[in-house]
Protein backbone atom coordinates (compact mmCIF):
# COMPACT_ATOMS: atom_id res chain seq x y z
CA UNK A 1 0.00 0.00 0.00
CA UNK A 2 1.39 3.06 -0.67
CA UNK A 3 1.62 6.34 1.35
CA UNK A 4 -1.42 8.00 -0.49
CA UNK A 5 -3.32 5.34 -0.09
CA UNK A 6 -2.88 4.86 3.42
CA UNK A 7 -3.77 8.11 4.32
CA UNK A 8 -6.69 8.01 2.44
CA UNK A 9 -7.46 4.76 3.93
CA UNK A 10 -7.12 6.48 7.61
CA UNK A 11 -8.71 10.05 6.80
CA UNK A 12 -11.59 7.85 5.69
CA UNK A 13 -11.83 5.54 8.45
CA UNK A 14 -11.88 8.44 10.63
CA UNK A 15 -14.80 10.43 9.10
CA UNK A 16 -16.88 7.32 8.39
CA UNK A 17 -16.51 6.52 12.19
CA UNK A 18 -18.03 10.09 12.87
CA UNK A 19 -20.65 9.79 10.38
CA UNK A 20 -21.80 6.56 11.41
CA UNK A 21 -21.85 7.77 15.22
CA UNK A 22 -23.76 11.03 14.81
CA UNK A 23 -24.91 11.50 11.33
CA UNK A 24 -26.86 7.87 10.45
CA UNK A 25 -30.15 7.83 11.47
CA UNK A 26 -31.17 3.69 10.39
CA UNK A 27 -32.08 1.87 13.58
CA UNK A 28 -31.13 -1.08 12.24
CA UNK A 29 -27.24 0.57 12.33
CA UNK A 30 -28.14 1.69 15.97
CA UNK A 31 -28.46 -1.80 17.17
CA UNK A 32 -25.20 -3.27 18.95
CA UNK A 33 -22.21 -1.10 19.20
CA UNK A 34 -21.00 -0.23 15.21
CA UNK A 35 -17.07 0.69 14.53
CA UNK A 36 -15.32 0.72 12.10
CA UNK A 37 -12.26 -0.56 12.64
CA UNK A 38 -10.32 -0.15 8.54
CA UNK A 39 -10.81 1.05 5.28
CA UNK A 40 -9.24 -0.64 2.37
CA UNK A 41 -8.74 1.49 -0.38
CA UNK A 42 -7.80 0.18 -4.13
CA UNK A 43 -4.73 2.34 -5.38
CA UNK A 44 -6.86 3.78 -7.69
CA UNK A 45 -8.83 5.34 -5.07
CA UNK A 46 -12.19 4.04 -6.65
CA UNK A 47 -13.26 1.86 -3.96
CA UNK A 48 -13.22 1.17 -0.48
CA UNK A 49 -14.02 -1.82 1.65
CA UNK A 50 -14.70 -0.48 4.77
CA UNK A 51 -14.50 -3.12 7.64
CA UNK A 52 -16.45 -2.37 11.09
CA UNK A 53 -16.79 -4.03 14.02
CA UNK A 54 -20.29 -5.00 15.83
CA UNK A 55 -21.57 -6.00 19.10
CA UNK A 56 -24.42 -7.91 19.21
CA UNK A 57 -26.22 -11.17 17.97
CA UNK A 58 -25.82 -12.29 14.38
CA UNK A 59 -28.73 -10.99 13.37
CA UNK A 60 -28.31 -7.26 14.55
CA UNK A 61 -25.26 -7.66 12.38
CA UNK A 62 -26.60 -8.49 9.28
CA UNK A 63 -29.22 -5.80 9.84
CA UNK A 64 -26.17 -3.49 10.62
CA UNK A 65 -24.24 -4.27 7.42
CA UNK A 66 -27.49 -4.24 5.30
CA UNK A 67 -28.42 -0.50 6.59
CA UNK A 68 -24.52 0.42 5.80
CA UNK A 69 -24.97 -0.82 2.53
CA UNK A 70 -28.40 1.19 1.98
CA UNK A 71 -27.03 4.18 3.43
CA UNK A 72 -23.67 4.46 1.15
CA UNK A 73 -25.05 7.16 -1.31
CA UNK A 74 -25.73 9.29 1.69
CA UNK A 75 -22.15 8.55 2.82
CA UNK A 76 -20.51 8.74 -0.07
CA UNK A 77 -21.97 12.31 -0.21
CA UNK A 78 -20.66 13.28 2.89
CA UNK A 79 -17.30 12.23 2.32
CA UNK A 80 -17.44 14.53 -0.95
CA UNK A 81 -18.82 17.47 0.86
CA UNK A 82 -16.10 17.11 3.92
CA UNK A 83 -13.43 15.45 1.77
CA UNK A 84 -13.44 17.80 -1.26
CA UNK A 85 -11.34 15.06 -3.27
CA UNK A 86 -11.58 14.66 -7.05
CA UNK A 87 -12.78 11.36 -6.46
CA UNK A 88 -14.57 9.45 -3.61
CA UNK A 89 -14.44 6.02 -3.54
CA UNK A 90 -17.58 3.67 -3.74
CA UNK A 91 -17.85 2.02 -0.66
CA UNK A 92 -18.80 -1.30 0.49
CA UNK A 93 -18.80 -3.07 3.82
CA UNK A 94 -17.63 -6.46 5.48
CA UNK A 95 -17.74 -7.64 8.72
CA UNK A 96 -14.50 -7.70 10.37
CA UNK A 97 -14.29 -10.98 12.96
CA UNK A 98 -10.84 -9.34 14.49
CA UNK A 99 -12.92 -7.78 17.67
CA UNK A 100 -14.80 -10.72 18.35
CA UNK A 101 -11.89 -13.39 18.29
CA UNK A 102 -9.45 -10.76 20.61
CA UNK A 103 -12.95 -10.69 23.35
CA UNK A 104 -13.21 -14.94 23.26
CA UNK A 105 -9.11 -15.01 23.04
CA UNK A 106 -9.09 -12.86 26.56
CA UNK A 107 -12.02 -14.58 28.02
CA UNK A 108 -10.10 -17.81 27.64
CA UNK A 109 -7.07 -16.49 29.25
CA UNK A 110 -8.76 -15.03 32.05
CA UNK A 111 -10.54 -18.25 32.52
CA UNK A 112 -7.18 -20.55 32.34
CA UNK A 113 -5.50 -18.09 34.63
CA UNK A 114 -8.61 -18.34 36.99
CA UNK A 115 -8.59 -22.18 36.55
CA UNK A 116 -4.59 -22.01 37.46
CA UNK A 117 -5.37 -19.88 40.89
CA UNK A 118 -7.94 -21.78 41.67
CA UNK A 119 -6.79 -25.30 40.99
CA UNK A 120 -5.56 -28.23 42.99
CA UNK A 121 -4.01 -27.84 46.42
CA UNK A 122 -0.25 -28.46 45.99
CA UNK A 123 0.82 -32.12 47.19
CA UNK A 124 2.35 -31.84 50.93
CA UNK A 125 5.59 -33.09 51.10
CA UNK A 126 5.91 -35.40 53.95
Amino acid sequence: MSRRTSRVSELLRQELGELVQRSLKDPRVGQGLVSITEVDVSPDLRTATVFISHLGSEEEREDALAGLASASPFLERELRRRLRMRRTPSLSFRFDPSIERGARLASTIADLARDRDEGPPPDEEP
